[in-house]
């Protein structure tokens, strides 16, 4: 029998942030072995304080680093277990986070039908959530990603609106990884509907780029290093915006945009935004009739390929050149080149448009299946504290009989001290949010994944704790100090609240039955010892 105190607070990220970032930073500079291995020994220093957000962020680093590093079954496989994390905790949002980071690598690893399958999850999953924080937005943006990945330009731009229009500290800086990615969809897109012979449709895309990229540099104006126009910050965006006016033939002011941005460009190894001046220059040469300068201008875009993180840059830049040779020499040679191209265009927009209706037949399909999920737990819920109810309970029992529950388990039983008084006292009104007040604090107090609070019947709860005695006792003695601590006033006032618990183990050979008999013995124990405390026991 023991009385401990409530263990102290842990704040949601605690110190350890910082090394979660850390474990970011290096997959995102390529240290990816490091990565890694930071995240395997900050994981451990995390959890063993009880920050478990830390560790979902540090387990998602991990996973970037496999991703960046192109070990997509490595990703995918860490993704799998943080989404396992993530859906026994309810994390809502941050299953739906996952769920699109695993769409994104389901795509990039030629698994497109579950990328898609992941991305209907994900998407619905943030329909249904009312919550509208910064994790949302994180999770709307990576689910914009992963269907701008996969070639569904509608759906990642409305995932892109939405946020940059709902959430301000996404769109307050022009270099922010949304802005840049926002601009890069709309000229993917509008190149994509140039090369099918959709002109006015690519138009739109084109000039509402020019908009969107003109309206960000407005309010960023100055001189950068290297004599190149802006904030470093902007040189990318800079780069969309000349690439997108040459596009639209305005060749005179791509140019004047794009010449003094190559160098700086070049220099730091600014990939994406290389590659758009390159390109941009090739295309403004082509419609001034300087073939030779185009042509060097777009091998030079070639060459920056698969390094700045653009959709369909090689297919982009071939059409281009193709377009080129058939403008320059209009032989059969070239003329062939371009119609083949021509052919594969079209044959990527019908397989876009396949994927398009796989994505709503998915949505369907999950939909279904939510409604089915949400039946299913509402009859294993009580009305009254939300916790678990009796048919939870005798669903678990018969887990711990039949052997589906393997490992160490431990049963709580705990009942609130004297609640008769307070139901005679206040009313069975007031004792009614008295038990779901002790319901939130159970909630609170058991740990994600590994604790199952049960309303019982009436005043009594039980706890299905998958751990040892120790870990049981302690996470009993969190939840005995934490009632006893609770703010009542406002439902009993000057009435003194506490709960008497007893806990067991289960030991070989032991039937559910016995464990339950063996923590209910326990609990009369603690409440002949004087109630507010704990009583713990192996069970023989």
């Amino acid at each position: 029998m023991t009385d401990g105190s409530a263990l102290v607070p842990v704040s949601p990220y605690g110190p350890f942030i910082e090394l979660a970032l850390t474990v970011h930073e290096l997959a995102g500079n390529g240290r990816f072995a490091e990565a890694i291995a930071a995240a395997n020994e900050f994981q451990a220093i995390a959890r063993a304080f009880g920050d478990e957000k830390t560790v979902d962020f540090l387990i998602q680093g991990r996973m970037f680093a496999h991703q960046y590093h192109g070990d997509f079954a490595g990703a995918m496989a860490v993704g799998l277990g943080l989404l396992d994390r993530q859906r026994a905790a309810g994390n809502v949002l941050g299953e739906a986070k996952t769920l699109a980071d695993l769409a994104q690598l389901g795509v990039q690893s030629n698994r497109t039908a579950q990328g898609i399958l992941h991305l209907a999850r994900a998407g619905l999953l943030l329909e249904t959530t009312s919550r509208r924080n910064e994790r949302y937005a994180s999770a709307l943006a990576a689910y914009g990603q992963a269907a701008n990945t996969a070639g569904l330009y509608e759906v990642a731009a409305a995932a892109y609106e939405q946020v940059l229009a709902e959430h301000a500290a996404y769109a307050s800086s022009p270099g922010s990884y949304l802005a840049h990615r926002y601009l890069e969809l709309l000229l993917t897109w509008g190149f994509r509907l140039d090369h099918l012979g959709h002109g006015l449709e690519a138009g739109f895309r084109l000039r509402r780029a020019v908009a969107v990229a003109s309206g960000w540099l407005a309010e960023h104006p100055g001189t950068g290093p290297d004599g190149a126009p802006g904030p470093v910050d902007t040189w990318e965006i800079r780069a969309v915006l000349a690439l997108a006016r040459a596009k639209l033939g305005e060749a005179g002011e791509a140019t004047a945009l794009a010449a003094p941005l190559v160098l700086p460009l070049r220099e730091h190894r600014l990939a994406g935004g290389a590659w758009a001046v390159h390109l941009a220059l090739g295309i403004a040469h082509r419609r001034l009739g300087d073939h030779p300068a185009a042509r060097r201008e777009l091998l030079a875009a070639r060459d920056w390929c698969g390094l700045g993180g653009w959709a369909d840059d090689e297919l982009i830049v071939a059409h281009e050149l193709a377009v080129l040779a058939a403008q320059a020499d209009g032989g059969p040679a070239a003329r062939d080149l371009l119609a083949a191209l021509d052919v594969q265009n079209r044959l990527l927009g019908r397989q876009r448009m396949q994927q398009l209706t796989a994505l709503h037949h998915a949505r369907d399909r999950e939909e279904l299946a939510l409604e089915r999920a949400g039946t299913q737990a509402a009859l294993l819920r009580d009305p009254l504290t939300g916790l678990g109810n009796r048919r939870q309970f005798d669903q678990l029992m018969t887990e711990l009989d039949t052997g589906a529950a393997a490992g160490p388990v431990s049963l709580l039983i705990l009942d609130v001290d004297k609640f008769k008084a307070v139901n005679d006292t206040y009313s069975h009104t007031a004792g009614d949010a008295l038990l779901r007040r002790i319901g939130a604090v159970l909630a609170a107090c058991c740990r994600t994944g590994q604790d199952v609070p049960i309303r019982y019947a009436g005043d009594e709860f039980t706890i299905f704790c998958y751990a040892d005695l120790p870990a049981a006792v302690e996470v009993a003695e969190r939840i005995r100090a934490a009632v006893a601590g609770a703010e009542v006033d406002g439902i009993a006032p000057g009435a003194p609240v506490s709960v008497s618990i007893g806990v067991a183990a289960r030991a070989d050979g032991m039937t559910a039955a016995e464990l339950f008999q063996a923590a209910d013995a326990n609990l009369y124990r603690a409440k002949r010892g004087g109630r507010n405390r704990v009583a713990a026991s192996a069970a023989d």
